[in-house]
């Protein structure tokens, strides 16, 4: 139980720093590496475990494989950059803390048991819906940006319309040719052909 102590923090300090380099990209030798790597301490976690016994070495070995699965979907969400990707990696991490806490429950017996693996299960729907409703609002907030712009270069437009009418009437003050050049300065001010 020690271990865990030690593990968690690791886990959600991996979390943090990972995220923030999400946008980056990488080329197949760095992600080559990274799997490597991922696989690698992997390994290491999982020998650690080995020294252990009973619930202590399946919660140890639960929380091997979680920060597995975590990296993994964290490498991919790096690589791909898109919003399924980070949601799948959000994903990955609720499952991995719900396998380690379910793990954890078998240490008790009964309800107290019962209601362990039930906390478990509600905070992984929690971390799952949180997820979900994260990307919607990310993909909410993209089509609205998209729109705003559209609206701003609408609105833009229609004033652009509006000054060039009212441009154009001035010009009826003039006739002939200064009134051709009034109108050949407005149309040029105002992008009109």
């Amino acid at each position: 139980m020690k271990h865990a102590k030690y593990v968690i923090p690791m886990m959600a300090a991996a979390l943090a720093f990972s995220t923030g380099v999400f946008a980056e990209s990488m080329s197949k030798e760095q992600y080559k590496s990274e799997m490597t790597r991922i696989k690698g301490e992997y390994d290491s976690a999982k020998q650690r475990c080995d020294t252990l016994s009973g619930n202590a070495k399946d919660v140890c070995v639960a929380e091997a494989k979680g920060q597995e699965k975590v990296a993994k979907a964290e490498l991919n969400a790096r690589q791909k950059n898109t919003e399924k990707a980070r949601y799948d990696a959000r994903v990955a991490k609720a499952e991995a803390d719900y396998d380690v806490a379910k793990e954890r429950c078998d240490d008790k017996a009964g309800n107290e048991k019962d209601v362990c693996v039930k906390d478990a299960k509600a905070a992984l729907t929690r971390a799952k819906a949180d997820a979900k409703a994260d990307a919607k609002v990310s993909d909410a907030r993209r089509d609205a940006g998209a729109k705003a712009t559209e609206a701003r270069h609408d609105a833009a437009e229609d004033t652009r319309d509006a000054d060039y009418q009212a441009a154009k009437e001035r010009c009826d003050t003039y006739s002939g040719d200064a009134k051709d050049r009034c109108v050949n300065d407005a149309k040029a001010r105002f992008g009109k052909s």
